[in-house]
């Protein structure tokens, strides 16, 4: 159902998802982290005076990070200003600022700023509010599924309390459904919906400590239901259902996750810069680290692209800089350009073969001695025990290559590892190497022989 109005359509008849409707309003409809809002806990005390701090509120998805700040906000009798670090860029924060400033001179209200993923913001953003926290133009309040300690600077951490929030137990979320099914106005006690014990626990357990991945989870199963004597029912397999197409939507670390990097991956491994962008905004849409995914794109510069196009290399690692710089969502077109240079470039795995084939030579092989004549007769001892006895400068040879010299362990000399594809400069690459072992093949020095 789209969250559009229709041109005859009121405000009030806008649709809600059924985990907006239900979001608590206040400390009392508020389910779980006892361990921060129970009498004598700091954010409890601090509602309840209406003396709010400015604080970072750390914990997984659907544990009421945003619920809580609208809390304190509406309780404490502050205007309520969000971004998100997802969506927002400079222009949204000034505006942000100039609004909490106007609320401030006119005298109204105090401003709290709520920023949801604090952590994409890059250092330069974060410390854009410090001074406007500093002089008391907002109260900031930060939401982060991320550790505050690796992803937010430390002046922003100096001026905030840290607050972990953890995941619903179960019974928790056995609360939530049920004041999901019992709410006549904002809930779905209207439609009469059964839900047996052991269907609500099946939910509670899938919410896997979400209360608002169970809340979609029970709206999409209220749609579902069928009547019967006035009551509506839910089948076991319309559960199992649900369940199993919600865990295929993106989730961090989860198997989504994985599949859509493996997807993003072999785009760009096969050529299809429109699949490669398809699959970078998705991540980017579900809320993927853009570090990760700058990380991913490094990896497959070595590993698909190589030597055939050296240019990947450096241009994603610029990539990652241009996004640390600054941040989304204007960095999130640099991630873009180089999955689109990637997906365009020519490839070869040769090195990443090449490289995997002597890892395996070594450990086969244990520790194979250093040929004399590469050792480094720095000693007179070293010298008197044959070291670099016989090793010809390359320098000084024709074309700079010393024809049928070996620079292996004597038991490896006539391996290779290294086989360069008929790509990008890989193609001049693999030319030169096959002159070169043409000159090997003619040489007439069995000094390594038996």
């Amino acid at each position: 159902m789209s969250a559009s109005l229709l041109p005859d359509e009121e405000p009030s008849q806008r649709y809600k998802p059924l985990a907006a409707r239900l979001r608590p309003l206040n400390l009392e409809e508020f389910i779980g982290q006892d361990h921060l809002l129970s009498p004598g806990k700091s954010i409890y005390e601090a509602i309840q005076n209406k003396l709010p701090h400015s604080m970072i509120l750390w914990g997984p998805p659907g544990v009421g990070k945003t619920t809580l700040a609208k809390i304190i906000a509406a309780t404490c009798d502050y205007h309520f200003e969000s971004l998100s670090a997802v969506l927002d860029g400079v222009k949204e924060i000034r505006a942000t600022i100039e609004r909490a400033k106007y609320h401030q001179a006119g005298g109204s209200s105090q401003t709290i700023l709520f920023v949801d993923e604090v952590h994409r913001f890059n250092k330069a953003q974060q410390d854009a509010f410090l001074p406007h926290i500093e002089n008391g133009t907002v109260l900031f309040i930060g939401a982060t599924t991320e550790n505050p300690s690796f992803e937010l600077n430390n002046a922003l951490l100096s001026r905030a309390r840290v607050y972990l929030l953890k995941p619903l137990t179960e019974d928790d979320l056995l609360g939530v459904i049920e004041n999901a099914l019992m709410d006549e106005e904002r809930g779905l006690a209207a439609l009469k919906l059964d839900l047996s014990e052991s269907q609500r626990q099946m939910l509670a357990r899938a919410g896997d400590g979400d209360a608002r991945r169970v809340l979609n989870y029970l709206e999409v199963l209220s749609d579902m239901a069928e009547v019967e004597q006035g009551r509506r029912t839910i089948a076991d397999g319309h559960i199992q259902q649900v369940l199993e197409e919600g865990s295929r939507r993106f989730d961090k670390g989860g198997d989504s996750f994985y599949e859509q990097i493996s997807a993003l991956h072999k785009a760009v491994r096969g050529s299809s810069p429109d699949a490669a962008l398809y699959w970078l905004a998705r991540m980017l849409d579900g809320g993927c680290d853009p570090i990760y995914l700058a990380r991913r794109l490094v990896r497959m510069a070595s590993e698909d692209i190589g030597i055939a196009d050296p240019r990947a290399l450096p241009l994603t690692l610029s990539c990652w800089d241009t996004y640390t710089r600054l941040g989304s969502p204007e960095g999130d077109l640099a991630l873009a350009q180089a999955a689109v240079y990637l997906a365009s470039a020519p490839k070869s795995n040769a090195v990443y073969a090449a490289f995997n084939a002597a890892k395996q030579a070594v450990s086969q092989n244990g520790s194979l001695e250093v040929p004399l004549h590469l050792r480094n007769a720095s000693t007179s001892l070293s010298k008197s025990l044959g070291y670099g006895e016989d090793y010809r400068y390359a320098h000084d040879e024709e074309n700079g290559f010393a024809a049928g010299e070996n620079y292996l362990p004597l038991e490896l000399k006539d391996e290779q590892f290294y086989f360069p594809k008929n790509t990008g400069l890989e193609t001049r690459i693999k030319e030169k190497l096959d002159a070169f072992r043409s000159l090997n093949a003619q040489a007439k020095n069995r000094r390594y022989e038996d």
